[in-house]
This record gives C-alpha cells, sequence and structure tokens, in this order.
C-alpha cells in the first residue's frame, strides 16, 4: 500500500482494533466491520442498515464500541492536548468567575443569581428590600452536583406571595425532570413531587400547581396535572392525544389568568383558567384551526392575540373578556410583510413590541397613555438584542439585552417616560479586552435561486482579505430559530489567531421573517443547504477565505446542515464540527416510537408518504454517503442525548469510515458520563469542550498554537 492508503487504513482500522482487544483480551488484529444485517421495507424499496446493533444502548458491545472511539479520537488527537489546555487557560482568563447578575423585583424581593470561582453552576439567592439585606440561598445546584455528574435546572418558579419555590431538575442530561415544591420560609423541601415535568405554574392561592408532564417513550409533553400541596396525589386535568402536539402551561403579567397552551409546527389553540378559581375548567380561547398559529395574552380586560390570520408575518388583535370570539377582535398591531412580530410584553402602562427584520431585532415601545410608540435605538448595525425580563406588571421601566460580536452582553432599563435607556451592568471581559480591536460587518450572498442571503461577519483589525486568511462559518437554519449575532469571550480565541468568524443567516431560520422560514422547510428544506453552500462560496469568492482555510460547524439540526453541505459540496470545506448531529434522517423518520419524530413530521415531511420519502432521502446525509474523498469531520455528541439519539452520529461515522478514499480525520468524540444535547452542564466542562473542539479546527487549517 502506498503511504495515503496506508494512513487511510489505520484511521478506518483503530476503533475497530481497540474495540477487538477489549472485547477479546488478545493482540489487536485487522478490523471486522459490523455485520448485523437491519433491513426494513419502504414504498417498495429494501433498505439495509449494517449498523442498527448501535441502537442498543444497553448492550455492553455497544458500549465498548463507542468508548473505543473516544480512545482512537484522543489517540488521533493527542498531539493537540497542550494546544486545548492553552486555550482553555486563555478562555478562562477572559472570565469573572465570581460574579452577580443584575437583581431583577419581584414584590418586596430583589431576586439574583451568583457565581463563585471554581464552582460549576449559578447560585439562585434573593434579598429582601435592598442589595444590602441578608441573602437568601434559594437554590445552589452546586450542592445538588455533590452528588450528581450533571445538574440541569429546568422550571425555577416562586408563587405570588414569595413563600414557596417550584423547581425541576434533570440529573442524566436526557431532559427528564424531576419536580420538588421548597417551602421558602422554613427552607424544608416538601413531599410534593412528579417526574418528566415540563413546565410548571402557581395558581393565586399560592398553594395549587399546575404541571404539563411528558411521555416517557416519546417525549411530547402530554399531559395537564393540578396539585394543591399536600394532596395525596396530582390531579390529572387534561390529555393531548394528537401526536403533532405538545402542550405547555403559562401565566400572565398581571397575574389574572393561566393559559395552556397547545403547540403544533404549524397550529397552536389556547385555553384559559382564571388565576384565582384554580378548581374551574380551563376554556378554549379559539379552536385550533389548521395552520392558524396563535398567542394570547392579557392587559386591562382585554386579551391580545398574535395571531397569523391577517398574514403569516403575524398581527396583534385585541378583544374584549366578556366575548373573545373573532368577531370582536380589533386590529392593534398590523401584519407587516418587512417584518415579523415575535413578541409583545404588556404591562399596565405601556407594551413593548418585539419585531425581526434583516437578521436583526427592534424593540418598539407603545405609551397607553399617549397612543404613541418609541422605537429603541441601538448603535451597531449588526447585533442582538431581546427582552430581559420585567416580571412586575406596573413596572415603569423596561429591561432588555443588548450585545454584539464586539459588544459584550450588556443589560439596559428603558425608562418609558424618559424615553432613556440606562446601562445597568456589561459583561466584565478580562485579559485587557479592547473592542476597537476588532470589526464586524453584514455581508449578503446572492443564492443560486436569486435570494439574498445575510452573513454576519466579525474579524480582528488587521486581518487581509486576499484569500488566504481562515474562517470560521457556522449555521443553523430550522425551526424558525434565527442565529443572532451575539458576543462570545471564547470566540476571541479564534479571532485573535486571525481566523474570521461568521454566520450564515440561511432559509429555514426566521432572520428574513416567517416566509424564510417557510422557504428552508418541508419540500423546501434543500435552500437551507444550498444558501449555506452559496455563502461559503460567495465568501470564498470575496477573498475573505479559500477552500483550504474555510471549517464549518453546526448543531442538532445544524449537524443536519453540516453533514448534508458535505455531500453536496465535499471540495468547499477544510474542516467540520458536526454537533449531536440529526444525520439519519430516514430511520429516524420512520420511527415513530422515537422521542420527537411524529411532532417533526411538520418541519421535515412524513416520509410515510411517498413525495416527502423521496424529497427526504435525497439529503439525508446517512443515505447519501459516497465513495469520494471528504473533509476533515469532528462528530461530538452524548449517550444520553433526548434530541438526537447518540446512534445517529455512531452509524453515520461507522459508515462514513467504509466509504471515504482520503486520509483526512475522521473523529467521533462522545460524552459517556451523564450529558445533554448541549453537552456538559457545568460551565468549566463546557469551556474544556469548545477548547478542545476549537483547538481541533484551528489545526485544520494549521494553527497550534
Amino acid at each position: 500500500m502506498c503511504q495515503t492508503h496506508l494512513q487511510h487504513f489505520a484511521q478506518l482500522a483503530l476503533p475497530l482494533l481497540l474495540l477487538s482487544s477489549l472485547m477479546a483480551g488478545a493482540q489487536p488484529e485487522p478490523p471486522v466491520a459490523p455485520t448485523v444485517d437491519h433491513r426494513e421495507e419502504r414504498h417498495g424499496a429494501t433498505v439495509i442498515d449494517n449498523y442498527f446493533w448501535l441502537r442498543e444502548k444497553s448492550n455492553p458491545k455497544v458500549v465498548a464500541y463507542l468508548e473505543a472511539e473516544n480512545a482512537y479520537t484522543k489517540a488521533m488527537t493527542g498531539d493537540l492536548a497542550p494546544f486545548s489546555d492553552a486555550l482553555y487557560k486563555e478562555m478562562l482568563g477572559h472570565v469573572k468567575q465570581t460574579d452577580l447578575s443584575v437583581p431583577v423585583q419581584r414584590g418586596d424581593y430583589l431576586y439574583y443569581s451568583r457565581t463563585e470561582e471554581g464552582k460549576q453552576y449559578p447560585i439562585q439567592c434573593r434579598r429582601k428590600g435592598t442589595m444590602e439585606a441578608a441573602e437568601e440561598v434559594l437554590l445552589d445546584p452546586n450542592e445538588l452536583a455533590k452528588t450528581h455528574k450533571f445538574v440541569g435546572l429546568g422550571a425555577f418558579v416562586v408563587s405570588d406571595d414569595h413563600n414557596m419555590l417550584a423547581y425541576s431538575v434533570d440529573f442524566t442530561g436526557f431532559r427528564q425532570f424531576g419536580l420538588q415544591v421548597k417551602n421558602l420560609r422554613t427552607g424544608e423541601t416538601l413531599p410534593d413531587s412528579a417526574e418528566r415535568v415540563d413546565s410548571v405554574v402557581w395558581a393565586a392561592d399560592n398553594k395549587t400547581l399546575f404541571v404539563t408532564t411528558e411521555d416517557a417513550v416519546t417525549k411530547r409533553s402530554d399531559k395537564l396535572w393540578r396539585h394543591v400541596l399536600g394532596a395525596a396525589a396530582f390531579e390529572p386535568i387534561y390529555e393531548e392525544k394528537d401526536e403533532l402536539y405538545d402542550i405547555r402551561i403559562e401565566k400572565t403579567r398581571d397575574k389574572k389568568y393561566i393559559f395552556l397552551a397547545i403547540d403544533s409546527k404549524d397550529t397552536n389553540e389556547f385555553r384559559w383558567l382564571r388565576a384565582d378559581h384554580p378548581q374551574a375548567t380551563f376554556v378554549v380561547f379559539l379552536p385550533r384551526e389548521k395552520k392558524h398559529r396563535y398567542y394570547v395574552d392579557h392587559r386591562e380586560n382585554l386579551f391580545y392575540i398574535r395571531t397569523n390570520k391577517p398574514g403569516r408575518n403575524f398581527a396583534i388583535m385585541t378583544a374584549p373578556e366578556s366575548d373573545p370570539s373573532p368577531k370582536n377582535w380589533k386590529e392593534f398591531i398590523p401584519q407587516r410583510d418587512d417584518a415579523l412580530l415575535e413578541h409583545l410584553d404588556l404591562f399596565q402602562d405601556f407594551a413593548v413590541a418585539v419585531t425581526r427584520s434583516d437578521a436583526v431585532d427592534h424593540l418598539r415601545v407603545y405609551d397607553f397613555h399617549s397612543a404613541k410608540w418609541t422605537a429603541i435605538p441601538f448603535p451597531e448595525p449588526v447585533y442582538a438584542a431581546f427582552p430581559g425580563g420585567t416580571p412586575e406588571f406596573d413596572s415603569k421601566t423596561y429591561r432588555y439585552n443588548y450585545q454584539s460580536f464586539i459588544t459584550p452582553p450588556s443589560v439596559f432599563d428603558y425608562d418609558v417616560q424618559s424615553g432613556q435607556s440606562k446601562l445597568l451592568k456589561r459583561q466584565e471581559v478580562l485579559g485587557n479586552y479592547d473592542p476597537t480591536q476588532y470589526v464586524s460587518e453584514r455581508q449578503w450572498a446572492t443564492a443560486r435561486d436569486g435570494v439574498k442571503v445575510p452573513i454576519s461577519i466579525v474579524y480582528r483589525k488587521g486581518f487581509v482579505r486576499d484569500g488566504h486568511a481562515p474562517l470560521f462559518l457556522y449555521g443553523y437554519g430550522s425551526y424558525g430559530a434565527g442565529t443572532p449575532a451575539t458576543f462570545s469571550s471564547n470566540r476571541l480565541s479564534l479571532l485573535d489567531r486571525g481566523m474570521a468568524y461568521a454566520i450564515a443567516h440561511i432559509r429555514g431560520g426566521n432572520e428574513m421573517g416567517e416566509k424564510w422560514r417557510e422557504d428552508g422547510m418541508l419540500m423546501k428544506k434543500k435552500n437551507t443547504f444550498w444558501d449555506f453552500i452559496d455563502c461559503a462560496g460567495y465568501l470564498v469568492a470575496e477573498k475573505w477565505t479559500s477552500k483550504d482555510r474555510l471549517v464549518i460547524e453546526g448543531g442538532s439540526a445544524g449537524g443536519l446542515l453540516m453533514g448534508a453541505v458535505v455531500n453536496m459540496a465535499p471540495d468547499m470545506f477544510r474542516a467540520v464540527h458536526a454537533a449531536v448531529p440529526f444525520v439519519d434522517v430516514m430511520n429516524t423518520m420512520m420511527d415513530a416510537s422515537l422521542p420527537l419524530t411524529v411532532g417533526e413530521y411538520l418541519e421535515w415531511g412524513n416520509p410515510n408518504e411517498k413525495p416527502a420519502y423521496d424529497y427526504m432521502k435525497t439529503y439525508s446525509p446517512y443515505d447519501n454517503l459516497e465513495k469520494r474523498a471528504y473533509p476533515a469531520i469532528l462528530v461530538t455528541t452524548s449517550f444520553n442525548d433526548s434530541q438526537v439519539m447518540y446512534w445517529e452520529p455512531a452509524k453515520y461515522v461507522a459508515r462514513l469510515r467504509t466509504l471515504k478514499t482520503n486520509d483526512t480525520p475522521l473523529l467521533l468524540k462522545i460524552k459517556m458520563e451523564p450529558a445533554g444535547h448541549g453537552g456538559a452542564s457545568g460551565r468549566y466542562d463546557r469551556m474544556k469542550d469548545q477548547a478542545f473542539e476549537y483547538a481541533w479546527l484551528l489545526s485544520q487549517v494549521g494553527i497550534t498554537k
């Protein structure tokens, strides 16, 4: 064999050699690829999946195989350990490890969280009256972490009288949260508890809880329960039978109504209950109607309805409490074709509309006394702005968060009467960070169908556009979830080494409105992938980088993006990080017993219908792997991931090893300890993981220090 073929053979062989040694206790022998054969008939076409056996999570051979993959990755990246360690120390050097969040007023209390150096998790606290009062620690996840390797905090809801705390915690990473209730007067944890809890609210009596729970197998939130503290059991009061829908429970800011929201990807239904009548029956606000998406809030005897009836980008209508039927709806905010109306925050004296257009958010404040709108101004053309949490209905100020690629996270209070914003805190970035040394800008790539796709980009001053610089391109493009241009102190480790960072705001997100989402889903999903490829092509053509200096990253549905684009344009990219990637689209979407599958039909399509099956199979990364050269690929996942099962990336890597014809690295790094879809739960652990990922990506373009 030539040297190239020897290297390729070694890459294919090592995980299986390690597995063979683990299983047999013998000297390593040439590998034997998994041969367990699984066949399914789909519309007359036989699908052969030689790696189906990897789904057997309790099988010791599966665990051994995954451990062998980790051992292989460790062996192949051992020389990067000093660089990864150096990056971690550098990243940590930018962080103020002992810090305090901006306190939030709730009744007589100021609620906040704080971090302590060396501790993984923020500590949840409050003080009564002023920040000079004695501190009450409400919940310290670091104490829970003494007996658990993973601590994920879900619900954290204080009763209206501030005497009870309902919270939920996940200890495995599988996003199954257990509910606990703590008496804040005594510090006692009550026996009232429940498993697999998703959302929680308190009724006005401060003793009745409403909770939603998920199905143990499909993880669909489908049941609503009522519980009076001290009662023997939780009372079931609603079950959603339609598998396309999930449910959640919420409470209005004026504390008058509790809403049961019933959501699918394209249709909603709301039911309401007076918060001071917790034993009453929920009433349907408006029966579900296919493709009618609406959301309800309340203020001053009026319901406010965000609805897509007038147009896909939503309008706000009002309706009287006495009869909120559509015949009584009146327009409050009209639908606009050029801006998506994402949300409306309601207060006693004002309202705040959150809109999105041209890949940035806008905040507009309405004064109910003057009946005038005022826009909150922002200083940069590329930024991220979003509500910062203003729980008090009678507040005179509105809290919001502002940041950009260059400006660290900043908390402001906007005074409605004066029209002025007051900066309360800007995240301190240690290590002599100087924002004037960085440049952020917006570029527009032209997709192959003529659509203009926004790209947000940041780089350190001195960056030269000559086609030789490295560039990191990120993408997501699914579920109508736009990717904002947020700040990351960890990202400085890329920028300071001469690498530019860019986000491709591709179709499937909502950066350009609801049509942007619709044009990147279902039978138009491939627009997402072509947009990303065309953004990459634009950056190369405009000499921001070159193909052999371009690295890309995406996670979850963004991992599907990674898998698709390397099949469609394998020579466009130097290296790829696919995090918790949804790559086995056909097998997953054909198995209705898996978590999330049925509800996802409205995002990807239902493969039990032949047109959808045929289309989905043209882009499913696992099904479109071929014998050819591929870029360097790092795949990361977690054994306990609840959203994308671990076997998808494991199967993808195993199959790709048998097909790729070149010797570029192909690595699988799987967290076998408790971890989830977002990886590790502790802040230091997450930073170490990102340091490794950055070290690997940088090394692929020749940067190793």
